[in-house]
């Protein structure tokens, strides 16, 4: 039997991946996760892979087909349609699927378990705790899961919002917002590594979004979680650092001395990026190549392939994807998820301190530790 706190079962689903739900990936590993152990990452992803996971909706009759990056959605580009095929292939086993059942206390019991839910107490040999974490509290996902492993023994990582979109300080991007370019970010801290990454960012009326900034964006708020004061830099023109950028222009003025610098900059940036950018540092995007100074040229080159984003912070759970943080994985068995504090109880999905990159790998890890606790709970009960 599953229950469901919310009115309606699978209300995350039908809100994913602007409402046709990515899957999964083409290639998924333990590298794509952050949070806990990468090894018991690694063991669940093989209990059931991506190709399993594509076969089981081939199963239900659910075609998939792959986008870039490796993203898998339905053919159908709705997310209903998942819903769909996973409410009928659990209604046509047997199972029975309760909405509007939140569970406000779990008690072990008598070798299982008493849930005092909203609609009356219910008894279980075991318990699978599936609640996710605090992200799209909407959906459901309001924490809850949390409260209930902690008064079972189970420790709690702090929590983040992660797959968010940033917000920033400074105004560069109100006139840019809905501008979007290929660019690249760097991200450090100290006594880290930097993070570096590079994708589509949209600028916004609040900051930056899009799936470069939704990456980046569970390592910012974890340093800033950590006290260890994060900066975020922007490269306008991937795959060029400042030193070709000025070599690309010192060439570009000899080629065309009179083209004016915005004109130029158009050729690497979108066309209001080439407006704004000049006028953020002072220069006049009106003037001949030919008669922009060294030093403008040199400040120019170095703010394309280093602008500092003042980010102040995230637009928090109601927008992320997922949550950060969660129930240490040293407190589950690594190859039934069953809690080592508390027997017949497992726990799975965003519960868990587990969190992938943007791409479907938040809901392979949703099936595949979903996976292996049925199958281990299955066993235990006969």
């Amino acid at each position: 039997m599953a229950l469901d706190g919310a009115r309606s079962l699978g209300a995350k689903i039908l809100v994913s991946g602007g409402g046709r739900c990515n899957v999964t990936n083409t290639v998924v590993g333990e590298a794509d996760f952050n949070g806990g152990s990468r090894a018991l990452v690694r063991r669940v992803l093989r209990a059931f892979t991506a190709d399993a996971t594509q076969a089981f909706f081939r199963e239900l009759g659910l075609a998939l087909h792959e986008e870039p990056g490796g993203k898998l959605f339905p053919d159908t580009h709705r997310a209903r349609s998942v819903l769909d095929a996973l409410v009928g292939e659990a209604r046509q086993r047997g199972v029975g699927l309760l909405a509007g059942h939140r569970v406000h206390a779990l008690e072990p019991r008598d070798g299982g378990f008493v849930l005092d839910t909203s609609q009356g107490e219910l008894r279980a040999r075991r318990v699978v705790l599936a609640t996710g974490g605090l992200s799209l509290p909407k959906t459901g996902s309001d924490g809850g899961g949390y409260a209930l492993a902690r008064r079972l023994g189970h420790n709690v990582v702090p929590t983040t919002p992660a797959l968010v979109p940033l917000l920033l300080e400074d105004s560069f991007h109100a006139a840019l917002s809905g501008v979007a370019l290929e660019a690249g970010l760097t991200l450090r801290a100290a006594g880290g590594k930097p993070w570096r990454g590079r994708g589509a960012l949209l600028w916004t009326h609040f900051g930056v979004s899009g799936p470069l900034v939704l990456d980046a964006s569970r390592h910012w708020l974890r340093h800033q979680l950590e006290g260890r004061t994060p900066s975020v830099t922007a490269r306008f023109v991937p795959g060029a650092d400042a030193a070709e950028l000025d070599r690309r222009l010192v060439a570009g003025t000899a080629e065309r001395p009179r083209v004016r610098l915005r004109n130029a900059l158009g050729d690497w940036l979108p066309t209001s990026m080439a407006e704004v950018v000049p006028a953020a540092l002072g220069l006049d995007g009106s003037v001949a190549l030919g008669r922009l100074t060294r030093d403008a040229r040199k400040r120019l080159c170095a703010a394309l392939d280093a602008w500092p984003l003042g980010v102040t912070g995230s637009r928090g759970y109601n927008y992320a994807e997922v949550t950060a943080g969660g129930v240490p994985l040293e407190e589950v068995d690594p190859g039934t998820l069953e809690s080592r504090r508390c027997p017949g109880l497992h726990l799975v999905g965003e519960i868990l301190d587990v969190d992938g990159r943007l791409g479907g790998f938040n809901f392979q890890w949703a099936w595949s530790s979903a996976r292996v606790a049925a199958r281990a709970a299955v066993c235990y009960s006969g």
